[in-house]
Parts: C-alpha cells; structure tokens; sequence
C-alpha cells in the first residue's frame, strides 16, 4: 500500500512522458535485514555521453512513502558489461548520489534524480565493456548482481555475532553529524547503552572534521553512513538534525526544519518500522511533533528530549546543593523547553491539618524556586544533551521503566485539547512511553501549561507539512 499514490503516480507518468523506453512493474524486493516487500520499479537506459554515446542501463525502486523519501538506485548491467566502483557507484551496482542524500520532496523529483545521475555518469562512466572470456569468467558474479537487482542481499545482516542475530542486537541511529550528533554518539558509547551506532552524516562535501576524527580513532562498534538503510532495525533514532539555511523569522528557521524531517522522518521510519523516535532538533516540542505526524507512528514511540536534561539537573540541585533529598525525588521541570518552563511534583506526603499542608506546600514551593534560579544559570551545551540522550536511551533499550520528563502528546492531560507535545513525567521502556505520570493539582502550572499548549500549536497551525 503506497500512502501517497497520487502522489507517486504523478511522478511515475512523467518519468514516462520523458524516458518512453522505461518499463515498469510491481516486483518483490529483499532489504538487508531480510525482510520483502513489493514495490514498484522501474528497469530502462539513460543515455550518457562520454566520449560516444552510451545507454546505461539502471532500475529504480520506489519505496512506499514515496516522494518522502528517496528511491533505491541500482544499475542493471547486461553479461557483457562490468562495473566501475567509483565515487557513486558500488560493487554492487548500488547508486549514491548527493540528490539521493538530500532529497526532500517537494523540491526532489525523479526526473530530477534521473538527470544528476546521468551528469554524473558523464563525469565518470560507470560500466564498461568485457572482453569475452571476462564475461565468462564473471557468469556467476553476473547472476549474483541479478539478484541484487531485483533485491538487496547482504549476507552479513544474516550472519551471527556472538551467537545472536544481528536484527537482534540493540541498535541506535542518530541522524545528523553535527556537534550534538557526535556528542549523541561519543555519550552512548561511553555509556555502552548499545551493541552498534551508526552514525547517518547527512552533509554534504569532503569536509567533515567530525565524522572523519570519529574514523581516525575508530570509536568501537561505531558505524558513520550516508546511506538510509544503514539504519534498518534501529531500535531507537535519534534526531538531531537543525537546517543551516538563511532563514529571516523564527518561524522560516522552523518551516526549515520541517523540510528538513519530510526527507528524513518517512526515510528512517521505513527502515526501523518499530524503533522509537527520540528528537532532540529545535524547537523539541514542535519537531516531536512534526515527527509524529509524518512517521505515523503511536504516540508512545515518538518523543522529544525535553526537559529530561532540566529535571536530572533540578533534582540534583535539590539533593546535593540544597539538602531538599525528601523534596526531589518527586521533583520535575515539565513543560516547553526555554524560559517557559515549570517546577511540578508528582506526589506530596499527606497532611491531615489544612494549615499544616499550607504551610509544607508553601516551604516546598521556596526551595523549587531557590533550586529554579539555580538552574537558569546552566546552559545546555552539546556534550550535555548527548548525555541526556543516553540516560533516555539506555532507559528505553534496557526496559527499565524509568521515570523521565520527556516531550509526549499532552492532548488530555491538564485540560489541553489541542495535538501538541510537551515535556511531562513518563515511564519509559522498549516501546517508549509505557505510562504517563499523574501530576499534582497546581492550577498555577496547569495555567502555564495550557498558556504553552496554545502558543505551540499556534505555532503548528502556520506551519507547512
């Protein structure tokens, strides 16, 4: 079932009108965890010219959350051709290309695609010709590129490491290989929340100071990728990932963003059908929910790291620098992530005299405050964030039924009736969000609360998905 198809079948017709020798039909295809699924391809010639005038042979597979994210590229060579490996081009017959890294609908299209990977392919020609004893040599070669061509297979995803299959393993994904990309990476593996990370780079040029010291020091079990399907059964993606473009608004550097996610989101979901979601892009709360939206996830598997970071802080604040232990384990930052966010508690002991609950509530609410201004001095620096997102992570993928604020769908939840995500205590396990922690009555923070719920969906409401 293809969730947009008219959407596809737009595309498919002028990839028709323009390339008539196209053939096209509904085939099987194998992903690399083992998995099928029948999807649409198409099998023609490009024409490229590099010195002569060459037709090479290619077939693309379109995937269905189709045009959100990219389609998968092979060549299809004939017995009598081989493949030249080079910058786009791999063993396989597997085709990389930037618009294939960047792609973002609706600006990316197939006809699009079609003509960077014929300008490439003018750059350097990606097959060649045999002479016949090379082609008889490479038959079974040939019949294995066959296979790949009509799906992927890869023998390692099937293979057993320490007597447990791979698709077994607890596998994270962070998109985004930026400062708190890598500082994600760098905090989990030093936590050894997880057996493989990989790292999807998502930028382009050879520049890139980060991933490549990630190469030179070879971080164990640490996988850097430009390549979706390199994410296949994640058990969490990460996403970190925040649009460098020249926006002018606040609200442009957003809409950015949200571009940015409708090349991602239906990517990454595709390939890591039950992984849980974990955004830490700006602003958290409206990107969660972006993500929700066009991932079609359940709610509990998509949340934002929201105030996870503030509350760990605020409650160490409470026990160690003002000696409130009792006060803090009951003591949580909720809300939207900024200037706007709320101190709240999860329980209070019982007080049978009125004046004696007054005056406890009252002495509780000073040392909140005193503990809150605390916190305002302390920034949310990278390194930070990465180990935040490495407690949410390490909670999630060990099942541990752990209490975090996190960014999660309020709609119910203090009188809001509106679909937005804000950061309130939640157990966390393997299938993200287990329960959502009832809140003491505050009418204080419940007013806050609804004020931050009508400011972010306003937000929403401007805003083009």
């Amino acid at each position: 079932q293809y969730k947009f198809r008219d959407l596809t079948i737009e595309e498919l017709k002028n990839v028709s009108k323009t390339y008539p020798n196209f053939t096209f039909s509904m085939n099987t295809y194998t992903f690399k965890d083992g998995s099928q699924k029948d999807l649409l391809n198409f099998s023609g010639t490009v024409p490229v010219k590099y010195g002569n005038s060459y037709n090479i042979p290619i077939r693309l597979w379109i995937l269905d959350s189709h045009p959100f994210a990219p389609p998968i590229c092979f060549l299809k060579p004939t017995a009598n051709m081989g493949i030249s490996v080079g910058k786009h081009v791999d063993a396989r017959g597997r085709i990389y290309l930037p618009y294939l890294q960047n792609w973002s609908h609706p600006k990316s299209t197939l006809i699009g695609l079609i003509k960077e990977m014929i300008a490439k392919f003018e750059e350097e020609l990606p097959l060649y010709s045999l002479s016949s004893s090379d082609a008889a040599r490479q038959s079974e070669l040939l019949s294995y590129i066959a296979k790949i061509t009509e799906g992927e297979t890869d023998m390692k995803s099937r293979s057993k490491i320490g007597g447990k299959n791979e698709r077994c393993f607890n596998k994270i994904t962070v998109v985004g290989a930026g400062d708190l990309g890598i500082a994600c990476v760098l905090a989990v593996a030093a936590k050894d929340v997880a057996d493989k990370v990989v790292l999807l780079d998502l930028s382009e040029g050879a520049a890139k100071g980060g991933t490549m010291d990630l190469e030179i020091f070879a971080v164990p079990n640490v996988e850097i990728s430009n390549d979706f399907s390199s994410s296949a059964d994640s058990k969490v993606v990460v996403l970190t990932v925040n649009s460098l473009g020249n926006a002018q608004t606040y609200l442009d550097v957003i809409q950015s963003n949200v571009d940015l996610f409708r090349g991602i989101i239906p990517a990454v979901s595709h390939y890591s059908q039950n992984a849980v979601l974990l955004v830490a892009s700006h602003p958290v709360e409206v990107m969660t929910f972006v993500s929700w939206k066009l991932s079609s996830f359940p709610k509990s598997r998509v949340i934002g790291v929201g105030a996870n970071l503030d509350s760990e802080r605020f409650q160490y604040i409470l026990t160690n620098l003002l000696k409130a232990e009792v006060l803090a384990k009951d003591a949580w930052v909720i809300g939207e992530q900024g200037e706007d966010k709320v101190s709240s508690w999860t329980s209070c002991n019982v007080v049978a005299n009125q004046t004696e609950a007054m005056a406890a509530r009252n002495s509780r609410e000073k040392v909140a405050n005193r503990a809150m201004e605390v916190l305002k001095g302390k920034g949310q620096r990278s390194w930070s964030v990465g180990l935040s997102v490495a407690d949410l992570t390490d909670s999630i993928l060990k099942d541990k039924r752990k209490v975090h604020s996190v960014s999660t769908l309020a709609k119910g939840c203090c009188n809001i009736n509106s679909e937005v995500f804000l950061s309130l205590p939640c157990i966390l396990g393997t299938s993200g969000v287990i329960e959502m922690v009832g809140l003491e009555e505050d009418p204080l923070v419940q007013e806050k609360l609804q004020s931050s719920a009508g400011s972010i969906y306003d937000l929403q409401q401007q805003l083009k998905l």
